[in-house]
């Protein structure tokens, strides 16, 4: 059996000019078969790698292991886990906000923590603190814990306090924050965003959450995001900008930042790749984030925004030390917890269930009479439809989400009811057998919407909002289960009996519990939504 490799901690003054630009560099693993995995580890066995960003998963397990193998020094080795860590997942952090419990958030940052540390993580990025009051993209309304910045900061803190417990740094994201009055039908995925905000509206409200975990020493990191804001920094986005990150570090943040992903089209479309990774380096970051499979190019762009000039030794230096002090963290920290426990798991399974929130009107119960006659209408993706004739299979890009399981669940329940399905995006003869078959029924749809990179504005399909709206007209829908982004249903008639969730497997069971009266609605929207 062979000997655990001796891990020691780089020493800045050790380290020469090559080192020290690889220090600014995240190798991007995730696809391994598309990866220069040869390259990495060979960064990584000159010490001339700063952290790892490999994203959990079957076919990456494999490489994490070799990689983090390869390192006798603490490199950060970085993941997502806005959703958690599988097998124990959630439905994103809006989840979380709407459990309105710090009980919960902590067993969330706790469980994902630990799960993430098994695994071979040390750096996870969480928790996400953008905060918005509205209809957000990109799946922002669904990964926000709310628009109250003092709840968000309670919820995040607590977030935080786990996930420390639990043995990994944090990195709250996306910094400066998002706003949702102009990111509402563009995300920075697609193209540039702007933000009309100053310094001094960041401070009071956007900045509110990271400034509390950095007070309470639970903020390792940021990870910047790509939308400008001209009223600070005319030129550049928040990832790319110098102005951005100093209100941060004048407020006295001594972490590490990391940008967002660099392939978005917000910084590609106006500076290349390479010049976002490069220009990153120079000015706001202490991280690039290259997201190219092509980890030698990004190496090699940093190293000649360096000799060129843009990026000063002075930059380079302060940011090498950054990214040593990151690893100094991963060293020295001590876990509380070694594993999850079954009580944890019980815990951190409440998240789905206790989120449920109900609108009913006056004098109606929660839930429906299991012996009722209804016709359920379980909405299903266009693009997934193969045989009209069923709710179709899981999705890729709503996996949690599996309408032919809610068929199923929704006959045992509903013994003496009708099941029937419609894709988002219906055609004309789909609206009318829906139509002509409901008719008689007091009529229930169960719904969906969690949208996603590259997707824009999130709302239902014209065909859909028509559909139910025409239905309205004579009152035939009495309640509309739904689950993911709320706001989407302020396109519909008023509804009498309306359920919401997020998005996570035991979610939905929890959402199918509460409409058959079988369990509470306990949850809180954490958004004004201006349901009819």
């Amino acid at each position: 059996m062979s000997a655990k490799k001796e891990i020691k901690e780089l020493k800045f003054e050790e380290l020469t000019t090559e080192q020290k630009i690889g220090m600014t560099m995240t190798a991007v693993c995730n696809r391994p078969k598309d990866t220069d995995v040869d390259f990495i580890e060979k960064l990584i066995k000159e010490h001339s790698l700063g952290a790892l960003w490999i994203t959990p998963g079957a076919d990456t397990d494999a490489t994490l292991k070799r990689l983090k193998n390869a390192a006798d020094y603490p490199l950060l080795i970085i993941c997502d886990a806005e959703s958690g860590m599988a097998p124990h997942l959630i439905g994103k952090h809006n989840s979380v906000g709407m459990t309105d419990s710090e009980e919960l958030a902590y067993m969330f940052g706790k469980v994902t923590a630990i799960t993430a540390r098994k695994r071979g993580y040390n750096v996870v990025c969480d928790p996400v603190i953008d905060m918005t009051n509205g209809n957000a993209t990109c799946n922002g309304t669904a990964r926000s814990l709310g628009g109250d910045k003092y709840k968000v900061a309670k919820l995040a803190s607590a977030i935080a306090r786990g996930m420390h417990d639990g043995g990994v740094l944090t990195v709250a994201k996306h910094y400066p924050g998002s706003s949702p009055e102009v990111d509402r039908t563009v995300d920075s995925h697609m193209a540039e965003t702007t933000s009309p905000d100053t310094v001094e509206t960041l401070l009071e409200y956007n900045l509110y959450p990271y400034m509390e975990l950095d007070r309470q020493g639970l903020l390792d990191g940021v990870m910047l995001r790509h939308g400008r804001y001209p009223n600070i920094d005319p030129d550049y986005p928040a990832s790319l900008s110098k102005e951005l990150i100093k209100i941060f570090r004048d407020q006295g943040f001594e972490g590490f930042a990391i940008t967002d992903a660099l392939a978005m089209m917000g910084v590609v479309a106006k500076f290349g790749l390479k010049g976002g990774v490069g220009l990153s380096v120079a000015n706001a970051t202490d991280l690039a984030l290259p997201w190219t499979k092509d980890n030698e190019d990004a190496l090699s762009w940093i190293k000649e925004y360096y000799e060129n000039g843009t990026i000063t030794p002075e930059k380079l230096d302060a940011s090498v030390k950054r990214v040593l002090a990151a690893q100094h963290k991963v060293y020295a920290m001590l876990p509380k917890f070694d594993d999850v426990t079954e009580e944890d798991i019980a815990t951190f399974n409440r998240i789905n269930t206790d989120y449920i929130y109900a609108k009913i009107d006056e004098g109606l119960p929660t839930g429906l009479d299991r012996d009722g006659k209804y016709y359920f209408v379980v909405l299903k993706e266009t693009h997934a439809a193969v045989d009209e004739s069923k709710p179709d299979v899981d999705t890729f890009r709503v996996p949690w989400y599996h309408p032919n399981k809610i068929t199923e669940r929704l006959k045992e329940l509903f013994p003496n009811s009708i099941v029937d399905s419609i894709p988002d995006y219906p055609h004309s003869g789909q609206v009318w057998k829906l139509l002509e078959n409901s008719y008689g029924y007091e009529t229930v749809f169960v719904t969906f919407y969690m949208g996603g990179a590259y997707c824009g504005e999130e709302r239902f399909t014209p065909p859909l909002i028509s559909l139910v709206n025409a239905m309205q007209v004579t009152n035939r829908i009495s309640t509309v289960l739904h689950f993911g982004n709320p706001f989407v249903l302020e396109d519909f008639s008023h509804v009498s009996r309306v359920i919401i969730g997020t998005g996570a497997e035991l979610g939905v069971e929890a959402g199918l519990n509460v409409l058959a009266g079988k369990a509470p609605a306990n949850g809180v929207l954490t958004y004004d939504v201006k349901l009819k």
